[in-house]
């Protein structure tokens, strides 16, 4: 303000109210200011006033690398954070860099409120940033802990899988759960709950994974190691069926001839033609909305008892799951949307 100032030949004080909006300048000295401005690169630094009223406006974000749920989730938060007139601030946990320096960097950047997105951290942890700031996990339970949380019925989720499975005709169903990952757990024991309704319980089959390609990779070749293939498998998310699918095509396995394959999270690669893979939707714009309403509101209101956002889930059916070899084609049942098949890479 000071180069602006000596620019046009008036004091400081004058420059600041009219960045402010202030009545005390005429307009012929307004535009002065302005254009001065214009001309030296200066803009006003909005944080700095938001902090000198002992606000920043700004919604800290934690993510995990290479996660592209998580990608879809924050393409939803801007416009809704922008839309109340908040900021967003990203910092993201990778190898060599945990979640509890990911979330410390935010609230050194002075953010008001946080969005966890898929957090590992257990409930003491996640109690004790509650207690801090106003924060919001999304894709996990946190019941017993002072936050908000933000996720999908994963229970209704899994039930559609089994039961769109069953229906084509497969039996030998097995699931590659994601391990320690947010709704992991969730997934799992629906998993096998659905299987027992259907009178199933002795093809019941969980083989170790996680949310990542590395595990679909693993539990393909696991498969293709053993006297025969299961006739479709429930991957712990799109990553896992990804690295599953592409372990089964270069060995030359039919994907859905010989084995089906079944998603979980509908993020935008299983949309792609040559992946077309049949998965769980969980909206990522609703529950981008419904995380900064919620750390908004608690901002608004730091009293107001921890709050839970439980959205349905929707199985779309693509061309990655179809009746086993030995079974006639059904019907897709009501309560599932199939899409128009891509062309599977390699078929």
């Amino acid at each position: 303000m000071a180069d602006v100032a000596k620019r046009v030949g008036v004091s400081r004080a004058l420059v600041s109210l009219v960045f402010r909006n202030q009545p005390g300048a005429g307009e012929e000295t307004r535009q002065r200011v302005l254009r001065a401005a214009d001309e030296l690169g200066y803009r006003p630094d909005s944080a700095a006033r938001l902090l000198a009223r002992g606000r920043s406006r700004t919604i800290g974000v934690m993510l995990t690398v290479h996660q592209t749920f998580q990608a879809d989730l924050v393409e939803g938060i801007y416009p809704e954070a922008e839309r109340l007139g908040y900021d967003v601030l990203l910092s993201a946990s990778a190898p060599g860099r945990d979640e509890r320096k990911a979330v410390e960097a935010l609230l050194s950047h002075r953010c008001e409120a946080l969005i966890l997105l898929g957090p590992h951290a257990d409930l003491p942890r996640l109690d004790e940033l509650g207690q801090r700031s106003a924060v919001v996990v999304v894709g996990r339970r946190a019941r017993g802990a002072r936050v908000d949380s933000v996720h999908t019925a994963e229970g209704k989720g899994v039930n559609q899988v089994v039961n769109h499975l069953v229906e084509l005709g497969h039996r030998r169903i097995v699931h590659v759960d994601g391990g320690k990952e947010p709704g992991a757990a969730e997934r799992r024991r629906a998993y096998r709950a659905a299987m027992r309704r259907h009178k199933l319980t002795e093809e019941i089959r969980v083989v170790p994974g996680a949310h990542n390609e590395d595990a679909g990779i693993a539990a393909g070749r696991l498969f293709l190691s053993e006297e025969r293939l299961p006739t479709a498998v429930f991957a712990g998310n799109d990553r896992c069926a990804m690295g599953l699918l592409h372990t089964l095509d270069r060995a030359g396995i039919d994907v859905p001839g010989e084995v089906s394959v079944v998603g979980y999270d509908d993020s935008h690669l299983s949309h792609l033609s040559h992946i077309d893979l049949s998965t769980v939707r969980q909206d990522a714009v609703r529950m981008a909305e419904h995380a900064v309403r919620f750390v908004v509101e608690r901002l608004d209101d730091g009293t107001l008892a921890p709050r839970e956002a439980v959205l349905d889930p929707k199985l779309v059916v693509r061309g990655t799951s179809a009746a086993p070899p030995s079974a006639p084609r059904a019907a897709v049942p009501d309560d599932c949307h199939r899409t128009p098949r891509g062309r599977r890479a390699g078929h």
